[in-house]
């Protein structure tokens, strides 16, 4: 089931002036858990030592345990959740990494993904650096400690300049805590505060969990440097208009979060309410595909006014590790994860709404199971554009080749996954749903290649033909 879901690679959570830093960073880690399930680590500062707690597995697993949160004192924290989007997992490429350097060690943390970060290994390489791990986000590190500039936020900045693509980060020394956001604001970062400490997250329901105060978003090409002073902000590049990722709202980010002043689960909303102004259906019952397809179900219903109920039920305690040892089992995949509700399926001409389709293996067997539950007509409405072109920038999106949409018309996929009728949200309807008329083509709003072939920044690696189907080496994080 997950491999035909769009995953997001990392999140960030960093406190600064807190007694309890580690175990206040542990519980942001967990409103983050979404981001990044394969590992989690945090990095604190006690005024003396750099402390590391690096694991392999949920948040859950590990610093729910106080010997952990024992072994990471000090005042202030930096952690990290994470997905590799291709490679090994490997406890080498668990973030924060950490580096001594001449003055004093660096933990840093990173959503995201560095197009050119390939070419920025081999550089780096070639001069005599030597990598500890596979991961684009050591490259950074690399480029602070070579950089001949006089202070860490000169030599930061300097290094800043060498790097493309996508970079929501967080730092940590032993008098700072930096967050640090792309020219562009294409991963989101934001910064909170509870009883006078500072806090950086990916998301605001990480602030939420703690009992922080919003106080802002970092802007696009900021870098916050908070220590005991207070807080300064530097914006070393030229401004260019915001790109956030459009897949955030989408289905990324939790729907609870507010993110660039919107609030994610009415964005969601609205994008089933603009699915049904699309396309008139006859249909007796809107099904969401759980969980993410929830909101944009509620606001089809309502927009329809065809009747919303949970013909599909999930079983939430079946984890992505799931043993499948043989064929026989993985065939049966699909119920492990969900289930018909055949007693308000049968007989009904059904309407199933979901967030997007991938590959479209999950949604040929979402149909089948509708089929076997006895539903008279099944329709499938997508609230996303269809997805044709792979992403680069931190996001684990197959090859283009096995993207269903990228050699596939509407009507074939409809054929494909053996459905009476199919509808994605036109990308102007997208658009109307993020409080916008429709999307701008000289200047989009956000970063939607995924549905465009329209990336914002250069794909350096891609083009020097370094990627396959993504960045094959750079991309494990």
């Amino acid at each position: 089931m997950d491999n035909d879901k769009l995953k997001e690679e990392c999140g960030v959570f960093g406190v600064f002036g807190h007694p309890d830093a580690a175990a206040l960073t542990a519980l942001g880690l967990h409103a983050l858990q979404h981001r990044g399930q394969e590992s989690a680590g945090i990095v604190s500062f006690d005024g003396k030592n750099f402390n590391n707690e690096p694991y392999m597995g949920l948040v859950g697993d590990h610093f729910t345990k106080s010997a952990v949160i024992d072994k990471l004192p000090g005042n202030s924290a930096l952690g990290h959740v994470r997905y590799s989007t291709t490679g090994n997992t490997s406890i080498k490429n668990i973030q924060p990494l950490f580096a001594d350097l001449i003055g004093g060690g660096i933990a840093c943390s990173h959503n995201g993904n560095l197009t050119n970060g390939i070419e920025l290994r081999k550089n780096l390489v070639s001069n005599g650096a030597i990598f500890q791990s596979t991961t684009d986000t050591e490259a950074l590190l690399h480029l602070i400690a070579q950089s001949k500039k006089s202070t860490i936020i000169k030599k930061i900045i300097d290094a800043l300049f060498e790097l493309e693509g996508a970079y929501s980060i967080g730092l940590l020394t032993n008098k700072k805590l930096i967050a640090i956001k792309d020219p562009l604001g294409i991963r989101p970062l934001v910064m909170g505060e509870l009883k006078g400490a500072k806090i950086i997250a990916s998301e605001t329901c990480a602030l939420d969990i703690i009992g922080a105060k919003y106080i802002r978003d970092i802007d696009n090409g900021e870098i916050v440097v908070i220590d005991k002073n207070g807080v300064k902000s530097y914006k070393p590049f030229n401004k260019v208009p915001a790109r956030p990722c459009i897949f955030e709202y989408i289905y990324f980010a939790r729907p609870d979060r507010r993110m660039n002043g919107k609030n994610v689960y009415e964005c969601r909303k609205k994008m089933g309410q603009q699915l049904a102004l699309e396309l008139d259906t006859k249909a007796d019952i809107v099904i969401p595909v759980p969980d993410s397809g929830v909101p944009a179900a509620l606001g089809y219903s309502e927009a329809s006014s065809i009747p919303y109920n949970l013909g599909i039920i999930r079983n939430h305690y079946v984890g992505r590790t799931f043993i499948e040892p043989t064929q026989t089992i993985r065939q049966l995949g699909i119920k492990l994860k969900h289930n018909a509700n055949k007693s308000i399926i049968q007989n009904k001409r059904v309407i199933l709404i979901d967030d997007s389709i991938v590959r479209g293996t999950t949604a040929i067997k979402i149909v089948e199971m509708m089929r076997n539950a006895g539903a008279a007509e099944v329709h499938m409405r997508i609230s996303s554009p269809p997805i044709k072109f792979p992403d680069f920038y931190g996001i684990d999106t197959p090859s283009i080749n096995e993207l269903i949409a990228s050699s596939n018309s509407v009507e074939d996929i409809r054929k494909l996954l053996k459905l009476d009728s199919l509808h994605f949200l036109s990308l102007d309807g997208l658009y109307k749903s993020m409080g916008h008329k429709k999307r701008n083509n000289i200047i989009p709003q956000y970063t939607d290649h995924c549905f465009t072939g329209d990336y914002p920044t250069s794909l350096v690696d891609r083009d020097d033909g370094a990627l396959a189907s993504q960045l094959t080496l750079l991309n494990d994080k």
